[in-house]
């Protein structure tokens, strides 16, 4: 009893952010181990600290503010995380990372943390926020091309953080609570109309939804190899999450959104040069499973979008952490000019294959468990409704596209032709961070033994769990073995036919137009806003000043007035204040103007609302 309660005042959040500190202050090594260890220990406390809201206090006279709660999701994605970030921090310590660097991980690490426990969307959009500006720090540090893309990346993430901030609110209007749990436990989702409608606009931000995905592969590639290991987990992760506790019950557009990810991510994947552009895109691919899971809303599919959500953590990081070390010993980021590096690397060359192999859901690996529970949460042969057909197949062919991204990634880098530089494998840190993070996901897809203990530890959905559904679940019966011997001999035959046109591509999606379309966009429509502001500003100030002559000299006023009639002769007077101009000063600044706007229409809506 008296551990459970230590347990529930190790807030997660806090205890990582003073680790961001001390790396700061301690020296490189011992202040690197302090952060590791402290991410451990969040793992522990998600793992075993008793279930309910705990450190609940007021705030900014809102009551019951719950920024740490414990059920069966934020253990999951708590612990995910929390495992993930222990073995990201030994890597960035053997990837030789400045210790600014790390403290800027570390502090994003936290405030992922913070909204992965929070209890309510107050707290929640606080974490939001944090997590948005740790992050663009972390893009920034790395310096040069970096800078542009965290502009661009804090441009997006204001823009969703935003509007998820006007669902709180709009939430908060409707049902008068901050809640994102009732007292049983169960997830209470965003209000139906504005409020779900912004959520969902503003998550899927965050989510890389298509069309709202641009930041990702814009970002992603640009900032130190060891920082993109952290961006490949934290962002992205922690808003699926978030999109299932904003909708709860799914959706039959969220879900094919998801569809549409998963197709669209692979496309671009294949298409790209760039070693980690094409992770980047596979990050959005991935997240497709997770939001057609919750899409599709049934505990199956929010099991497997949950499940596939911690899988995503472990393989997408080990490939960045791959794909880091080529860097990292080469120097180089376009996949062909590379090869043959099995010879000179073939500890990364293992960890890169085991990545591979899970998050192109290989029988005997973590992905084959998530992603095939998803997939069977569309396939009406399964557990899908008949609408969700089209689902599935987009699904499969996603699928496929992963199976070829990763082939094509895999035979350029390390199998295709002799290698041509001799360079030196991963660094002992690099190794142990990768098998570690490897390990997890062998274990969790073993036959017999990994896999029912991983799905065991898969959120309740509607009261049921994962394991009480059917035989059918079971990931290596002969029909789900079919279907990935299937996929797999598709996969390696469509290689071989588009290997060769599949070298001479290079696009890249529309970020190449939205960017530069966004920059003008905004450049022009700023400076119409401040001529049409100088235009009005002038126009009024004449005005007043004009008003302000003619009750000086209204006499005048009348004289000038009646000139302008034809054939009227109007004497010549002398004016009142001896001919000279106004001396009325009204000009001010656009900022003074929106803050004494924003003072009168708040008193006017106090007075509304007293």
């Amino acid at each position: 009893m008296i551990e459970s309660d230590l347990l529930t005042m190790a807030y997660p959040p806090l205890l990582v952010f003073a680790a961001a500190l001390l790396v700061l202050v301690l020296p490189r090594a011992l202040g690197f181990a302090v952060a590791a260890l402290t991410l451990a220990t969040t793992v522990a406390v998600a793992f075993f600290a008793p279930e309910g809201a705990h450190l609940t206090t007021t705030f900014l006279g809102f009551a019951d503010i719950q920024p740490f709660y414990i059920d069966e999701f934020t253990r999951m994605v708590g612990g995910g995380l929390g495992f993930l970030g222990a073995f990201a921090v030994i890597y960035a310590y053997s990837s030789d990372a400045p210790r600014v660097m790390a403290a800027f991980a570390l502090a994003y690490v936290a405030s992922a943390l913070g909204a992965a426990f929070a209890g309510d969307w107050l707290v929640l959009v606080f974490m939001w926020e944090i997590m948005a500006i740790t992050s663009t720090l972390l893009v920034w540090h790395h310096g040069g091309d970096a800078v542009r893309a965290g502009y661009r990346y804090a441009i997006a993430h204001g823009i969703g953080g935003s509007l998820v901030l006007f669902a709180v609110i709009a939430q908060y209007a409707i049902t008068g609570s901050f809640a994102m749990v009732d007292a049983a436990g169960e997830t209470v989702g965003m209000a139906d109309g504005l409020p779900l409608l912004l959520a969902v606009l503003g998550i899927g931000v965050n989510v890389a939804f298509v069309g709202f995905h641009t930041w990702l592969p814009d970002t992603y590639p640009r900032p130190h190899f060891a920082a993109s290991v952290f961006l490949a987990a934290f962002t992205t992760k922690t808003s699926a999450y978030v999109l299932y506790r904003a909708i709860p019950e799914g959706s039959l557009l969220l879900a094919y959104m998801g569809g549409a990810m998963a197709v669209y991510g692979v496309v671009f994947a294949l298409l790209q040069h760039d070693m980690r552009a094409l992770l980047s895109y596979h990050i959005q691919a991935q997240l497709g499973y997770m939001v057609a899971g919750i899409g599709i809303g049934t505990a199956i599919g929010v099991a497997g979008a949950m499940g596939h959500l911690f899988n995503n953590i472990l393989y997408k990081s080990l490939l960045f952490m791959a794909v880091g070390v080529v860097i990292y010993r080469t120097g180089e980021n376009d996949l062909y000019k590379l090869g043959g590096l099995w010879r000179e690397m073939p500890i990364t060359a293992i960890a890169f294959l085991i990545g591979a192999l899970s998050i192109t859901a290989v029988p005997g690996f973590s992905g084959f468990i998530s992603k095939g529970m998803v997939l069977d949460a569309a396939d009406p042969g399964y557990y899908g409704a008949p609408e969700y057909q089209a689902l599935y197949w987009l699904l499969f062919i996603g699928a496929i596209g992963t199976f070829l991204s990763f082939i094509k990634l895999g035979y350029y880098v390390f199998l295709h032709g002799p290698a041509e530089r001799t360079v030196k494998d991963a660094k002992t840190g690099q190794t142990v961070a990768m098998f570690s993070v490897g390990g997890a996901c062998v274990i969790l897809g073993l036959p017999f033994i990994g896999w029912p203990v991983f799905t065991d530890l898969l959120p309740l959905v509607d009261g049921v769990t994962v394991t009480q559904l059917d035989t059918a679940l079971n990931p290596y019966s002969a029909g789900h073995l079919t279907d990935a011997a299937i996929l797999i001999a598709v996969s390696a035959v469509g290689f071989k036919l588009i290997r060769k046109p599949l070298s001479k591509l290079d696009y890249s999606d529309p970020a190449l137009i939205v960017n530069p379309a966004t920059y003008y966009a905004g450049r022009y429509t700023m400076l119409g806003v401040t001529d049409l502001y100088a235009a009005v500003d002038a126009a009024v100030v004449g005005f007043v000043k004009r008003c302000y002559w003619i009750g000086n000299n209204p006499a005048l006023a009348v004289d000038e007035t009646a000139r302008r009639v034809p054939g009227l002769e109007v004497e010549k007077r002398q004016p009142a204040d001896g001919g000279k101009p106004s001396t009325i000063h009204l000009r001010t600044s656009i900022g003074t103007t929106v803050l004494l706007l924003t003072i009168v229409l708040t008193a006017v809506l106090w007075l509304l609302v007293t």
